[in-house]
Order: structure tokens, then C-alpha cells, then sequence
């Protein structure tokens, strides 16, 4: 029997201007995602995974101290206990992007994983974070994630996290896939005109160079007040050979459902042998200063 597994993607636009009250945004922006997941177990998904710091607008495109106040702690803050009991009632996992303090004023950008059991099995911190033009200010949001490339054996298979801008950098892509993972959810907030070019050819290559799945979000819409450009959305599944098995809109709030049969991992592992043949003893360059 072919090992399928049904996989949701949530990509939603932002349901309040940043003006607003950061309660008020975030109490709405929790509801409308959670009537998506409901919806996601009603198609049969047994992985759902939200866009990046769902729970807000992409604040990053200006730099206030006041949204420091969407920061919980992870896993014992409401949104993720929220989460851990909602991934137990349908019994799906449930891959969990939010904005985390550590302490006062250490802050990551963070995707918490839940097993169907509604059992939290761990958190993957976003390593590389963007400090640019036109209004990615993530360094005075976020530290550097620091607990490595973890992959978690879940309900589904062994899921591994990869958050917005560390698509751009095959290393990690590299080590999720050296951990074991079977699909990679990537979590993302990104513009046209910066970074629309690369969307469907970076994270394929990543798939197609590891072997494994790949679920890329992206919201949708634009963001008032700064309006830092389109959010375009086309999140979308490929596979292990970099094929798309579903792709969303570029500007509508939607649920991405693509079936994904595992065993293809295997298949394509034996025919294409990049794991044996690589030779990290000739890749000290790489991680050099």
C-alpha cells in the first residue's frame, strides 16, 4: 500500500491594519486561521501548516517596540496550548509559526510542531534573519535560532521546519534532510517584485537535491499602514522530484490540500544517489569565516 498522506496549507490575508490593537488583531487573526484548520480536517488533512507569524500582520515592516507585546512563550503560551489541544480534538499535526520570548527581551521567530496526539514535540527557531530594504527589519525583531536543524517523528512521518529567508540558504535545507526529514514546511511572508522570481524554483531545488517534500506558505494581500508591496500567496506541495501537486491563488485566502505519496522518497533516493555521493570532506569552504 502507498504511504499517502494529506497535507493542508493555510494562507490567509491580514483581517486588521497594524494600527489597530495588537489583542484585537491577534484574537481575529486566530480565529479566522482556526476556521481553516477546522476546515483542513473536514478535507482529511492529517499536517496543516500556517503562514509565518500567523497570528498578526508582518510587522517587521517597521521598527515599534510595541510588537514586542505579540511575543508568548513556546510551548506553554495560549496560542501554541490553543493549538496542542486543537491538534488533539481532530487529530492532525499541526505546524505552528509565532513570535517567541525566551526571557525579557530575547525574541525568535518560531514554528512550534504538534503531534496528532496533541502531544508538543518541539520548536525550530528561524536561523537566518533579514535586515533590508523594502521593510524587512526582522534584526530588531529577532535573535538567530540557535537549537539547530531538528526533525520530529510525528503521525504523519519525520517533519522538519525551514522559516521564510533560510529558504534562500541550501545548507540547512541540506541538514534537515541529513536529520532524516521526509517533508519540510516553510513558512514565509515575501513580497512581489523582491523575491516572486525565486518562489517556485528554490524550494523544488531543495526537494529535488535532498529528496524530500516541501510545503511553502506565503500570505496574501497587502498590509496597511506600510504597504510594503503584495503579499502574493501561491503556496504550494512538490515532491521529492520538484513537481508542484498544488499551487494556491496569488491573492485569495485559501486552504492548499495535495495528497503526497512518501513512498517516492525512496524511489527517488535510488535513482538519484546524491546522498552517497556527496563528499563533505571537500566542503570546509562552506563554513568557513
Amino acid at each position: 500500500m502507498p504511504r499517502i498522506i494529506r497535507g493542508g496549507l493555510i494562507q490567509v490575508s491580514s483581517t486588521h491594519p497594524g494600527t489597530e490593537p495588537l489583542d484585537t488583531i491577534k484574537q481575529a487573526m486566530i480565529e479566522k486561521t482556526m476556521g481553516y484548520i477546522e476546515a483542513a480536517a473536514e478535507k482529511g488533512c492529517q499536517v496543516v501548516c500556517m503562514q509565518e507569524l500567523f497570528y498578526g500582520p508582518y510587522f517587521c515592516a517597521e521598527q515599534e517596540i510595541k510588537w514586542y507585546d505579540l511575543t508568548e512563550s513556546v510551548p506553554d503560551g495560549p496560542t501554541v496550548q490553543l493549538m496542542c489541544e486543537t491538534a488533539k480534538r481532530l487529530g492532525i499535526v499541526l505546524v505552528v509559526p509565532v513570535y517567541e520570548v525566551e526571557q525579557a527581551g530575547v525574541f525568535y521567530n518560531t514554528a512550534a510542531v504538534i503531534d496528532a496526539d496533541g502531544k508538543y514535540l518541539g520548536k525550530y527557531r528561524k536561523h537566518h534573519i533579514p535586515h533590508c530594504q523594502p521593510g524587512f527589519w526582522e534584526k530588531f525583531y529577532f535573535r538567530p535560532g540557535n537549537l539547530g536543524y531538528p526533525v520530529w517523528e510525528t503521525a504523519v512521518g519525520k517533519v522538519g521546519v525551514y522559516i521564510c529567508y533560510d529558504r534562500h540558504f541550501p545548507e540547512g535545507a541540506r541538514c534537515l534532510g541529513l536529520n532524516g526529514a521526509e517533508i519540510i514546511f516553510n513558512p514565509s511572508a515575501t513580497v512581489a517584485g523582491l523575491s516572486e522570481y525565486l518562489w517556485k524554483l528554490e524550494q523544488p531545488a531543495h526537494a529535488v537535491a535532498n529528496g524530500y517534500f516541501v510545503g511553502a506558505i506565503n500570505r496574501v494581500g497587502t498590509e496597511a499602514p506600510w504597504n510594503i508591496g503584495e503579499f502574493y500567496g501561491q503556496s504550494y506541495f512538490c515532491n521529492p522530484r520538484g513537481q508542484m501537486l498544488a499551487v494556491g491563488s496569488r491573492d485569495q485566502d485559501e486552504l492548499i490540500v495535495a495528497d503526497m505519496n512518501f513512498d517516492e522518497i525512496a524511489e527517488v533516493r535510488a535513482v538519484w544517489q546524491f546522498y552517497r555521493d556527496r563528499r563533505p570532506d571537500s566542503y570546509g569552504a562552506i563554513v568557513a569565516p
